[in-house]
């Protein structure tokens, strides 16, 4: 029988190849071997995707919010029209105030908030000059309907209906006015006791039994919660929140048991000042927004006292969304609304803007309330104004209080 015994192969490798290559059939290839992919290495490779996108988009939306904030500041203190404008605007919003100062100093962002700054007005509103269930034409200006302005649905003042609508277009929004002849119609719904999430326009205003409303004062609007305000709330003569520190510049909007329109300046008050103030001016229903200008925060409030409007300079603020309220001398209560913030294309409207609607549908006292995402106005089962966000188009952000008529 023969022996066979195993020899080790001592060739090197290159050897081995070699001999392997004699060895095969013309016109064929050696199979490769499959290189193995694991999970690891595709997750790996789909957030290594994930970040260059994310890196070209932030990159790209620099560049081009740039160009909002770019323009001139000379010397002399001019600016450029486009930074005239978008630096305020976006000073007044919640959520994008901060990028003026991605490309602008606070020296050169002071010079543009300066040049759309409004004057001071700290007078209190005469009830004398208003005398509810009168004309009140007298106090009604008239309408340049050949301006960038024009009005539909009836001419102002003329309607005997108890609630008029007015549809108002300007170069910059689109607005609808609420004029509602009988100002104890008017009054403040709220969702007290306070929780973190409030309601839509239309169930505050439906909850209530009214027919229409518009939103109030500061609230707590991170995520759309909308469950908490801020500063000072009555409803009905009660003080539901009395906390006039939690911000500066805090002015109180609401009515008397009279059904006169307030417009008070109770910046510095402590809680206690407050809970005198409502009792002496017996104020039942209110809510409060901000008069200050900073960086941190572009808010504005008064805008006719007495017949008097607001000194400004330039338009008196940026373009936004907008909510006012005001009294004409016959009483009547206008409630105003306007979009914004590319909504229909417009960019929004300015104090300036305000202050000449008011004036036209013969406001003597009028007030700038919560603007932005929270504008918006429900009337008669539908909304006539809604939210600039998407999401909110058919509907509102999620209120804790707002002005309803009932």
């Amino acid at each position: 029988m023969e022996n066979k015994s195993l020899h080790k192969d001592n060739r090197s490798g290159a050897q081995r190849n070699y001999a392997e290559r004699a060895m095969r059939p013309k016109g064929t290839t050696p199979r490769r071997r499959k290189s193995r992919i694991t999970p690891g290495m595709v997750i790996l490779r789909v957030l290594a995707c994930i970040l260059a996108f994310v890196l070209v988009l932030v990159i790209t939306l620099y560049f081009a919010l740039g160009m909002f904030c770019s323009g001139e500041i000379n010397e002399n203190g001019k600016i450029s029209e486009r930074l005239f404008i978008t630096v305020p605007t976006f000073l007044e919003t919640g959520a994008f105030k901060f990028i003026p100062s991605l490309y602008l100093s606070k020296t050169e962002r002071d010079i543009i908030v300066n040049s759309n700054k409004m004057g001071d007005m700290d007078a209190d509103v005469d009830e004398g000059l208003i005398s509810i269930g009168s004309t009140g034409k007298q106090n009604i200006l008239d309408i340049d309907t050949t301006s960038d302005k024009s009005v539909g649905e009836g001419s102002v003042g003329e309607s005997d209906e108890p609630i008029e609508i007015h549809e108002i277009s300007g170069a910059t929004y689109y607005g609808t006015m609420m004029v509602v002849k009988d100002p104890s119609r008017v009054s403040l719904a709220t969702i007290y006791p306070w929780r973190d999430t409030g309601v839509t326009l239309d169930e505050l205003v439906n909850s209530h039994g009214a027919v229409g409303g518009i939103n109030g004062g500061l609230y707590n609007s991170n995520g759309n919660t909308g469950g908490m305000p801020y500063g000072v709330i009555v409803s009905n003569g009660e003080i539901q929140l009395n906390d006039p520190t939690s911000f500066a510049g805090l002015v109180l909007v609401g009515f008397t048991e009279s059904d006169i329109l307030q417009i008070i300046d109770i910046d510095g008050m402590s809680a206690a000042e407050v809970e005198a103030l409502v009792a002496e001016k017996k104020i039942r229903d209110a809510v409060t927004f901000q008069d200050e200008a900073s960086d941190s925060n572009n808010h504005f409030v008064q805008l006719i006292i007495n017949d008097e409007t607001r000194e400004m300079n330039g338009m008196g603020s940026g373009l936004n969304p907008r909510t006012a309220i005001g009294q004409r001398a016959d009483g009547a209560v206008l409630m105003f609304v306007t979009d914004g913030r590319g909504k229909s294309g417009h960019l929004g409207a300015s104090a300036s803007d305000l202050i000449e609607v008011m004036r036209e549908y013969g406001a003597v006292n009028a007030a700038n309330l919560d603007g932005g995402s929270s504008s918006c106005m429900y009337y008669d089962g539908e909304y006539l104004m809604t939210s600039v966000t998407f999401y909110y188009s058919n509907s509102s952000w999620k209120l804790p209080a707002g002005f309803v008529v009932k």
